[in-house]
């Protein structure tokens, strides 16, 4: 890697002081006698280095895991549908996927207006069992932060993207929540996040095997509804990494399999091997 590419994994690591150094620069110029150019300075500075990111991987070859969730699941954003998956390449998720359980039978896809707070037990993603994908050596835990209400109606997304909005500035912690992070040799990092409070089952240090259990799904950090949020990535650091493909080696695709509880639109049907796109559901 380049010394520019060193750099911009540097900047990048600093994304939440960029953050506030734009919003503090916006504050000074409404609120404090600062000159007009100085807090524009400092707004338009630190706002080019929020957009600073690690050098892309997209051009390496998929690496083959095996499934992280056991049993039926569909796929929230998946790189098979875009790149990157999350629309943001922010904290190495340029190739994550969202699993999440697919809608119950003849569910209709709606967001009603009110409502949209409810209890993350209500939802059957919630507790289910995450596995390793590949073995290797833990290298990051985190479990204490709770799993919040959920985000499930338009009054609920306006509160998530305006209080949730926020999580960036309190660095990756409170955007992924609780996580595992393994480290699986050659470069390649595992994250899972948004780990139910205090159910993992693993320390640093740990060597864990492909299956073993790491903890539970959960909904802390930001999030709308219990859900496992899976990736690859370059550094065991998610400021400093970018996103690395992936293929699910050991999941079963159904040609014409989709969720259409999520969604009013009609789901893709095309299949990419080892990676459903968005909505596809699978067997693992």
């Amino acid at each position: 890697m380049g010394k520019t590419g060193a750099w911009r994994r540097v900047v990048s690591s600093l994304f939440p002081l960029w953050a506030w150094l734009f919003l503090l620069g916006i504050a000074a110029g409404l609120l404090l006698d600062v000159p007009i150019g100085l807090s524009s300075l400092v707004v338009l500075v630190s706002f080019a280095l929020c957009l600073v990111r690690p050098p892309k991987q997209d051009h390496r070859e998929p690496l083959q895991v095996a499934s992280p969730v056991r049993g039926t699941w569909t796929v929230v954003h998946s790189p098979a549908s875009s790149v990157p998956s999350h629309g943001v390449r922010g904290y190495g998720q340029s190739h994550a996927v969202d699993l999440i359980h697919p809608r119950p039978e003849g569910t209709k896809a709606e967001y009603p207006v009110f409502g949209g707070f409810e209890r993350p037990e209500e939802f059957s993603s919630f507790g289910e069992p995450i596995h390793a994908v590949a073995d290797g050596t833990v290298v990051r835990v985190v479990d204490g932060r709770r799993d919040h209400l959920s985000r499930t109606s338009w009054l609920a997304f306006a509160y998530m993207m305006v209080i949730d909005g926020l999580r960036d500035l309190g660095g990756p912690g409170a955007v992924i929540g609780n996580r595992v992070v393994v480290d699986h040799g050659d470069g390649t990092y595992a994250l899972y996040a948004h780990v139910r409070r205090g159910t993992a089952t693993v320390r640093v240090g740990d060597r864990v095997a492909a299956g073993d259990v790491l903890g539970q799904v959960g909904n802390s950090g930001n999030t709308s509804e219990p859900h496992l949020h899976f990736q690859l990535m370059d550094r065991a650091q998610p400021l400093r990494a970018a996103g690395l493909p992936l293929r699910f080696g050991d999941i079963a695709q159904t040609p014409g399999a989709v969720d259409r509880g999520w969604t009013t639109k009609e789901p893709e049907t095309e299949i990419e091997p080892g990676m459903p796109a968005n909505f596809q559901v699978f067997q693992a």
